[in-house]
């Protein structure tokens, strides 16, 4: 799985989070949130895009971010796309949670943005996702302040 930054090109899992805990050192008398969000972008019957975005927010401060593209076979239910873009979510979320687990790095509060909202298509499986998430120990967020998932990570579907 490699990611790409912004600033710093392309890094791997392990790069990515040494980068993020680096930015933690500099300034660790500060309030972080670890936001993970995945968005994705099809046209009909082509592959889809799926983007997951990892920010590491500097709490009224700032921050980085980093984002993952991959695509997939098209996928014609919405349900199974939102379904999709919350596994590779909490798939990112585990794996940086056994990296900070096993360097004694587990200060860090770690939120899942969901690109679901009580407006649209997406509100009937609203409570679905979130209860994923939530049943995987992580805090749910969604639209409208799902900005993880409906910003950071959209920007990069296309």
């Amino acid at each position: 799985m490699k990611f790409r930054s912004p600033t710093k090109g392309t890094l791997s899992l392990n790069s990515m989070y040494q980068d993020i805990i680096a930015y933690v050192s500099e300034q660790p008398e500060g309030q972080y949130k670890l936001i993970i969000g995945t968005d994705s972008h099809g046209s009909f019957q082509e592959k889809v895009v799926f983007v997951t975005a990892v920010i590491i927010h500097r709490v009224g401060k700032g921050g980085r971010y980093y984002f993952c593209r991959q695509s997939q076979n098209y996928m014609g239910s919405l349900r199974q796309r939102i379904y999709y873009e919350t596994y590779l979510s909490l798939e990112v979320a585990s794996r940086l949670t056994a990296k900070m687990a096993s360097n004694g790095e587990s200060n860090l509060n770690i939120e899942i943005h969901l690109d679901v909202g009580t407006r649209g298509d997406t509100r009937d499986i609203i409570k679905e996702v979130v209860g994923m998430v939530i049943g995987s120990g992580y805090a749910a967020c969604i639209k409208p302040d799902s900005y993880g998932a409906s910003k950071v990570a959209d920007k990069y579907t296309k």
